[in-house]
């Protein structure tokens, strides 16, 4: 099956100083984001309550100050996600329980963006490849849809966004995860 190119559907739409609410799973992935946004006013959204502490939330909130970046950072509730995910903690990554995490994450920066009048929001999990971009950019639009703000069509693991976010986060001396911040995606 063939898939829409978001990239070229992202550079089709980007007019300079529109409003992006970028919901931001990390640091440094972010830094694999960034670039591609240049043109777009970015602002950075940390909601990540299927992060398994409030030790690691507060670890990878603290990256993106070394960065020089102030995201609004989401009060930590793991509550939220614990309920979203029973009965599918045995679950693979990227199956139910990953798919209704990125769903609620989504939707919670569809809310926002809708709130601070940004012209779009998207997300930077589809710079992992353990993500399903066909799924995130699907979600994304069911969810523009609900709440009338448009999603950002995106593939940022894309042109090596993954293999930079990589290089660059070590560069600038980051804390860089094993995992995706759920105690059943724990290696």
């Amino acid at each position: 099956m063939q898939y829409p190119d978001y990239n070229r559907q992202m550079n089709a739409i980007r007019r300079v100083g529109q409003k992006v609410l970028l919901h931001v799973c990390c640091a440094p992935c972010t830094l694999g984001v960034m670039p591609r946004l240049m043109g777009f006013t970015v602002y950075p959204f940390y909601y990540n309550p299927n992060i398994d502490t409030k030790k690691e939330y507060d670890l990878r909130a603290a990256q993106f100050l070394k960065m020089g970046m102030q995201p609004f950072i989401c009060e930590y509730d793991h509550s939220l996600f614990l309920r979203l995910s029973e009965d599918w903690e045995r679950e693979p990554e990227g199956g139910r329980r990953c798919r209704a995490c990125i769903a609620m994450r989504l939707e919670r920066t569809a809310r926002q963006a809708k709130m601070i009048g940004a012209d779009y929001f998207c997300s930077t999990l589809s710079v992992s490849p353990h993500k399903d971009v066909n799924f995130i950019n699907e979600m994304g639009q069911v969810l523009a849809a609900k709440y009338g703000v448009a999603f950002l069509p995106n593939d940022f693991k894309k042109e090596n966004g993954f293999v930079l976010s990589a290089i660059r986060s070590k560069d600038a001396g980051l804390y860089r995860q094993n995992y995706c911040g759920c105690e059943f995606s724990r290696p």
